[in-house]
């Protein structure tokens, strides 16, 4: 009896963590559109406390309809509909917070210096998309693509495994750069990257780089889109998670500096550290839309 105890409680760690990671992955693909909006960020620095407190009302009403439909959370038959809605929406509402705030420390849009007022406002309305995000990750996420493969796969991988293997590249690579393109597309025009840029130091380059794989990678490989064992059984050349999250960043930072370049945010006769801090700035939020591009593919 206490050894099959021990035996569920991993399990049930593992599936907990499970359902974190793509709520966090759902709230951080909804939440793009915001991530470097300057406007989100002025208005929060004077909303009012009556203002804030009402956004934080709609915003739990909304995933609150949701979660009673849907939610982050796996369904299963509840004696208490009502209450598990109410609990898993206030777990939607912190993670969404949560993410928000992480984000916004990351580009250095909140720091120790900034007033409580401000941290609050931002974080207040930067945390409304991300917690929708959280609350339909089940339903953006879930999904297999290789589902309709399973009966006829192993003799097309006998027939012709080298297209096999080109094609999944190709279909993952195009994915990764349509998806970067229209995320960079709709920033690189604004003066957000250079507000962001400006202060930017090279720790916090780094830190930013390292917060694009770490979060392309939980889309991919961690929030439960796929099949994980049938994704990393796929032939591309850049298959193994770690690989494939680093090529793909790279190619998401290749496309935000032909995006800058292309709006005329950057020439050729720029030093090559400003296409450096303008192109990794980008890359955060390409790098995500270039994720989702490899999960639509």
């Amino acid at each position: 009896m206490a050894a099959k105890h021990r035996h569920q409680l991993p399990k049930k760690w593992s599936e907990e963590w499970g359902e974190i990671i793509s709520g966090v992955s759902g709230g951080f693909l909804f939440g793009i559109p915001l991530l470097c909006t300057m406007e989100v960020w002025f208005i929060g620095s004077y909303a009012e406390p009556p203002i804030l407190l009402g956004i934080i009302a709609i915003t739990f009403f909304i995933v609150f309809l949701i979660n009673r439909v849907e939610g982050f959370r796996s369904q299963a038959d509840d004696k208490d509909p009502i209450s598990k809605a109410i609990a898993e929406s206030i777990e939607t509402l912190s993670i969404g917070f949560v993410c928000a705030t992480l984000i916004m420390i990351v580009l250095q849009e909140i720091n120790l210096q900034t007033p409580l007022d401000e941290v609050l406002g931002k974080v207040v309305f930067e945390a409304m998309p991300f917690s929708f995000g959280v609350a339909l990750s089940r339903s953006i996420l879930d999904g297999d693509r290789y589902t309709n493969s399973n009966s006829n796969q192993s003799q097309s991988h006998r027939k012709g495994k080298k297209r096999i293997i080109w094609a999944d590249t190709v279909a993952d690579l195009s994915g990764t750069i349509l998806g970067a393109m229209f995320v960079a597309f709709s920033i690189a025009p604004t003066d957000e990257v250079a507000m962001l840029a400006a202060p930017a130091t090279p720790p916090w380059l780094l830190l930013i780089i390292f917060s694009s794989l770490i979060i392309t990678y939980g889309i991919v490989f961690a929030s439960g889109f796929t099949n994980q064992n049938k994704r990393r059984q796929q032939q591309g050349i850049f298959q193994r998670p770690e690989s494939e999250t680093l090529v793909y960043y790279l190619v998401s930072l290749f496309v935000s500096a032909l995006m800058l370049w292309f709006f005329q945010r950057l020439a050729f006769d720029d030093p090559w550290s400003l296409w450096m801090r303008y192109s990794i700035i980008l890359s955060l939020p390409a790098s995500i839309g270039g994720a989702a591009g490899r999960l639509a593919v």
